[in-house]
């Protein structure tokens, strides 16, 4: 238990954040934020790993061209799915390598398909992924290769990073994952229909009580106030809720259980999503409609507010194009009438107090590793997306970890983009997800659950404890 409490400390301390868009290296704020070989099947305390100051015997290297197999969430509405492509492209074209790429969106699907292709031996050889509880299980089995044992045979592996914003992992304090972006979430809104409601667009003061009193109206002009789907997606309004009834300095503690303080502050903030609920602000279908579907009723003009992910930029913009792979479609009009601002606050939590950081990056396969003909290709290919030059296009309005962070020409980005980036100059603290280190079973009872939650079929605090128990059970 003392470990995981400090290996969440740890995460909260390693989120000072170097803010890409706002075109400097400085404080972004107080942040609170499977292998069939026999070495692929060395659990993570006796994987050979070579010594930091020697030079790992390296395998004969490939003669010709290498197909590399990669995984990432760089694809669907992600605002960086084409840069990936474009990136990859260029590698190619560098080195005369190719890459099968197995991308796929974010969502505990993909999260449970890589789980299992790391356990039958189907995992990729680079992979894009969470840094947090969600590699757990790979690490711990061995199956990837920390940073310190590659830079023993290629000592300039990730020295364009700042060594304190790559984020170790749980399973044993070592650093596994190269960052390349880090995220914000936020509120984004639909400027249009808060004029037709006669709503003040929010700023950085709002508080929760505001917020209901503009979902009211909303609601009263007859739109659906809350873009969300709560028995599909509920992670957004999961983790604000929480964060709402605590504080930058305490949200990344998991609670002992559902009675102690901070516990009573998780049966909380599932109680506020109740009361929303209760209130008429979410979808009339929030409970079976897909995130999609409620993503669509935002975009179409049918629902106000959105919590969601930096990525979600790049599927409004998606959205205002007649084709959504052309961004010479753009209708510029339309995504004007797109805004975004701060999460509603309460209690010890700004508003301007948000979630974010370094939460995933690339990772190499023990299988990639220990292949002669794929190990320096494997680095190669994380090198280059990870190089001075890729990074800030993949940063765009959010943070990187580089050691020199480049100015930022705002004239090569849209309206939205160009409102983030003034949101983000606006925040005063960035805390990493809880729900990063609270993964797997532990979320079943509060994330699956929330539609017994929201209808009083189940007890907030029945269902908190539920989760909290397999959390100190696993």
């Amino acid at each position: 238990m003392m470990k995981k409490r400090m290996m969440a400390a740890m995460l909260a301390g390693a989120m000072v954040l170097s803010m890409t868009a706002c075109g400097n290296s400085g404080d972004a704020g107080n942040a609170a934020g499977t292998g069939g070989d026999a070495a692929a099947e060395t659990p993570a305390a006796e994987a050979p790993a070579a010594d930091a100051g020697e030079a790992a015997e390296a395998p004969a290297a490939a003669e010709g061209p290498v197909e590399l197999v990669v995984t990432t969430t760089f694809a669907g509405e992600d605002s960086n799915a084409q840069n990936y492509k474009d990136a990859v492209k260029g590698w190619e074209a560098e080195t005369g390598n190719s890459v099968v790429d197995t991308s796929a969106t974010a969502d505990e699907t993909f999260k449970t398909r890589v789980a299992t292709d790391f356990e039958t031996g189907s995992e990729p050889d680079v992979l894009f992924f969470f840094n947090g509880a969600d590699s757990n299980s790979f690490i711990e089995a061995g199956k990837v290769v920390s940073i310190d044992e590659i830079r023993a045979e290629y000592p300039d592996y990730a020295s364009n990073m700042n060594e304190d914003l790559i984020t170790a992992s749980l399973v044993d304090n070592k650093k596994y994952a190269v960052p390349a972006n880090g995220y914000w979430e936020a509120m984004f809104v639909n400027t249009e229909i808060l004029e037709a409601a006669g709503v003040a667009m929010p700023g950085t003061d709002y508080t929760m009580d505001q917020f209901k009193a503009d979902c009211e109206k909303i609601k009263a002009a007859g739109y659906a106030p809350i873009a969300a789907a709560l028995g599909n997606i509920p992670h957004y309004w999961w983790e604000f809720a929480i964060f709402n009834n605590q504080s930058p300095a305490t949200h990344l503690e998991i609670p002992e259980n559902a009675g102690d303080e901070n516990g009573q502050a998780w049966v909380q903030g599932m109680n506020d999503i109740k009361e929303l609920y209760e209130l008429g602000y979410f979808p009339e279908n929030t409970l079976s409609a897909t995130d999609d579907e409620t993503f669509a009723m935002f975009t179409e003009g049918k629902a106000a507010f959105l919590i969601d992910g930096s990525w979600k930029v790049g599927g409004i913009v998606g959205a205002c194009q007649s084709d959504p792979n052309d961004p010479a479609t753009l209708d510029s009009a339309k995504l004007d009438k797109f805004d975004v601002t701060y999460v509603p606050g309460k209690g010890s939590r700004k508003a301007t107090d948000l979630v974010g950081g370094l939460s995933s990056g690339y990772f190499i396969t023990r299988k990639a590793w220990d292949d002669p003909a794929k190990r320096a290709a494997a680095v190669s290919f994380v090198e280059y997306l990870t190089s001075d030059e890729q990074v800030p296009k993949f940063a765009q309005h959010g943070a990187s970890a580089l050691k020199n962070a480049p100015e930022v020409d705002s004239s090569q980005f849209n309206s939205l983009q160009i409102k983030a980036m003034n949101m983000m100059a606006g925040t005063t603290s960035l805390t990493g997800a809880v729900q990063d280190l609270f993964a797997g079973d532990c979320r079943v009872s509060t994330f699956d659950g929330m539609p017994e939650i929201v209808t009083g079929r189940v007890a907030a605090e029945d269902a908190v404890a539920e989760g909290l128990d397999a959390y100190h059970n696993q």
